[in-house]
């Protein structure tokens, strides 16, 4: 089993209209105070899971690239202080394209980052002033080949499905970011999430999205131009190069361990009885920051995972890889065979109608299913 570290970095220098992320506009940030609690953390579940050899590193946020880059080298020293860490281990950093952020990249690779994820969203100005990015396209497009420069491993993010947006014009733009990218891309459709401002104004009527057969057209089109690329879905939303697949999401979808420090962080890990423990921190910075300070971690919530959680959360996150929910795999780690875990009817439904099918031992979602994956799901695990 892999095991990764999660870091939570909570500030922006602004909220984006369609995060619905922990992330807090903040006008100053003690950073040194941030670094002595993110170690001290970091100290604390040392303590929980020794031994574990650190295969993945992620620093999300937020916006991690305004972590004083100090910090992002200290809490890296830190980890292989306390564990094992694999030779190959993979170390990502969050970052915008904005030229404050863009001037720190050679610093976080100086730390120790060797892949970099970077918010890109859009490739024009007026779907960036849309999304409230507060970089422009030309900002873009420069720390996008800065990146390149800087590290052996980049990943971009990009928003479709915009108003406005057609198919065609999905096609140009995911075209451009394909001859951008190196190895991996994610592509999001845009949801409206309750908790953030896009919300009450798409409510309001201020824009509209696409259509949902238009916004299918462009999920079609991206598996379809990603993978002449190269670039195939390996998960309904990220594409990479063979080899590229970002290892720590994977340690999620796998359902392998992982801490989290931070603020809103959360972590699995698996004790010495077998026993899967799902962790939750503080999720307000402030009340997080205290905490620590008090105690030495900000953990709001620990408790054992029941079986059918277990399960539920294995079955929702292996459906979503393209290589499918692997039946060795779930029985190692639910303890129960998978078709004994879930819904047989359901099931036999599923693969009779052409939504799931069996390679090997992987159930994985067809191209049809994958469009419905939700209720695919849902089909599985009632009952």
């Amino acid at each position: 089993m892999n095991f990764g570290i999660y870091i939570h970095w909570p500030f922006c220098l602004s909220k984006c209209p369609y995060c619905d992320f922990n992330s807090h506009v903040a006008a100053a940030i003690d950073q040194a105070a941030w670094r002595r609690a993110l170690l001290a953390e970091l100290d604390h579940f040392a303590t929980m899971t020794p031994g574990r050899t650190v295969t993945s590193v992620f620093f999300g946020g937020g916006t991690p690239s305004l972590m004083d880059p100090v910090t992002t080298a200290a809490l890296i020293e830190r980890v292989a202080r306390h564990w094992p860490v694999a030779a190959s281990v993979e170390i990502t950093l969050e970052a915008n394209p904005g030229t404050v952020d863009a001037e720190r990249f050679a610093d976080f690779r100086a730390a120790g980052v060797n892949r970099l994820s970077m918010g890109l969203q859009a490739l024009d100005d007026a779907s960036l002033r849309f999304l409230g990015r507060r970089h422009d396209a030309t900002q873009g497009l420069a720390a996008a080949e800065l990146a390149r420069r800087l590290f052996p491993r980049i990943s971009f993010d990009l928003i479709y499905a915009r108003p406005g947006q057609t198919p065609a014009d999905w096609r140009g733009e995911l075209a451009r970011a394909i001859a951008l990218a190196a190895d991996h891309l994610s592509l999001y459709q845009l949801t409206i999430e309750p908790g953030t401002a896009f919300h009450p104004a798409h409510a309001r009527g201020d824009f509209v999205l696409p259509e949902e057969e238009a916004a299918a057209e462009m999920f079609e089109l991206t598996q379809t131009l990603t993978e002449a690329a190269g670039l195939p879905a390996y998960e309904v939303s990220n594409h990479a190069r063979p080899g590229a697949e970002c290892r720590h999401n994977l340690l999620y979808w796998h359902g392998d361990d992982y801490v989290g420090i931070g603020p809103g962080a959360h972590g699995r890990w698996t004790d010495r009885s077998g026993t899967v423990w799902a962790l939750y921190q503080h999720r307000a910075p402030g009340r997080w920051l205290a905490e620590v300070e008090e105690h030495g971690h900000g953990t709001v919530e620990s408790s054992r995972l029941s079986a059918r959680e277990r399960r539920d959360e294995l079955v929702m996150m292996g459906l979503r890889l393209a290589e499918g929910l692997s039946a060795d795999r779930f029985a190692r780690r639910a303890g129960l065979a998978l078709d004994q875990a879930i819904d047989r009817s359901g099931l036999e439904t599923m693969l009779g109608d052409g939504f799931l099918e069996w390679a090997g031992d992987q159930l994985r979602a067809t191209p049809k299913g994958r469009l419905v994956l939700n209720a695919v799901i849902g089909a599985l695990l009632r009952g």
